[in-house]
C-alpha cells in the first residue's frame, strides 16, 4: 500500500461514486485497486469501478497525469501529488504590483526534484523560457496561484498551464488555516531564513534593483525562493493531515 493517500486509493472519479461509497469501499477492506472485487457495491456500480481501474493503470503506467486532472475532483488533486511527486513543480512570482493587466512580472521561481530554477526580466524570463521549464511537469503547485501567479503569467507571456493545479491556499483553508503564505507557515512551524521580508519588500526590491542596486536583486532572489521552496514543505503537511483525516480512519488492520 502506498505511504500516503494516492491515485491507486482513489474511487472517487468514477460517476456515482461520491466520498460515501469510496469510505465504505476503504472500510471493507478495499483501500487500492487491487482489493476491488465488486462484492462491495451494486452490479452497475461495479462495472463503472472496474472500468475506471482498467483505464486509470493505463495512464498511471504511462505516467498520464493530464487524464487524472480531468478525471479528479480538483478539490482532491492533492491526491496525485503521492504518484507524480518527482514530477511536481512548485511555483511563485514577483511583480511590480497585484494589477495583470498594468503591472509587470519580474521574477518567476521554480522548484522540482530538488533543483530551483530562477527566472529574471531582462535576463531569462520569457514565454520560451518558461514553457521550458514547465513542459516536463506533470504537477503544479502554487499559493493563491488561481487567482494570482497563472493570470499574470497567461496575460504577459500567453503561456497556457495544462497540468493539474494544485493552489495551496485551497487546501489550507479547507484544513482551517487562513491568512497569507508567510503566516500559515508559521501556524505549522515551517521557518524562514528572512522572516522579515514581505510582497511590499518585494516591490521595493525589484525597483532597487532597477536604480542600479545588484545586491537587491540577490535579496529578492532568496526571498522568492524561501516562497517557493517552502510550498513543498507545506504541501508535504497539509497532504499528511488530509491523509489522516480522509483516509488512514478508514484503513482496516
Amino acid at each position: 500500500m502506498l505511504k500516503m493517500l494516492g491515485i491507486e486509493n482513489s474511487f472517487i472519479p468514477v460517476r456515482g461514486v461520491g466520498e460515501k461509497t469510496e469510505q465504505k469501499l476503504w472500510q471493507a477492506g478495499v483501500t487500492t485497486w487491487d482489493e476491488f472485487d465488486g462484492s462491495v457495491v451494486g452490479p452497475t456500480k461495479a462495472e463503472r469501478i472496474e472500468e475506471f481501474i482498467s483505464t486509470a493503470r493505463t495512464h498511471l503506467d504511462e505516467g498520464n497525469a493530464y487524464y487524472f486532472g480531468q478525471v479528479f475532483p480538483e478539490e482532491s488533486y492533492w491526491r496525485l501529488y503521492e504518484n507524480f511527486s518527482e514530477e511536481t513543480c512548485f511555483l511563485d512570482i514577483e511583480t511590480t504590483g497585484l494589477n495583470e493587466w498594468n503591472d509587470d512580472v519580474t521574477m518567476v521561481g521554480l522548484y522540482q526534484a530538488g533543483e530551483m530554477t530562477t527566472l529574471v526580466r531582462g535576463q531569462n524570463l520569457s514565454q520560451d523560457t518558461l514553457v521550458e521549464e514547465l513542459q516536463d511537469s506533470k504537477l503544479l503547485v502554487t499559493f493563491n496561484g488561481e487567482e494570482f501567479d497563472l493570470p499574470f503569467l497567461e496575460r504577459a507571456f500567453d503561456v497556457e498551464v495544462v497540468a493539474p493545479h494544485i493552489d495551496l491556499m485551497k487546501v489550507c483553508r479547507r484544513m482551517g488555516y487562513r491568512g497569507g503564505l508567510s503566516f500559515i507557515e508559521r501556524q505549522v512551524g515551517i521557518e524562514r531564513d528572512r522572516p522579515d521580508l514581505s510582497g511590499e519588500d518585494a516591490v521595493r526590491l525589484w525597483r532597487e534593483y532597477e536604480r542600479g542596486n545588484d545586491a537587491s536583486l540577490d535579496t529578492l532572489t532568496e526571498y522568492n525562493r524561501e516562497d517557493v521552496v517552502n510550498l513543498e514543505a507545506l504541501l508535504d503537511v497539509v497532504t499528511s493531515q488530509l491523509h489522516e483525516e480522509v483516509f488512514a480512519p478508514h484503513k482496516t488492520k
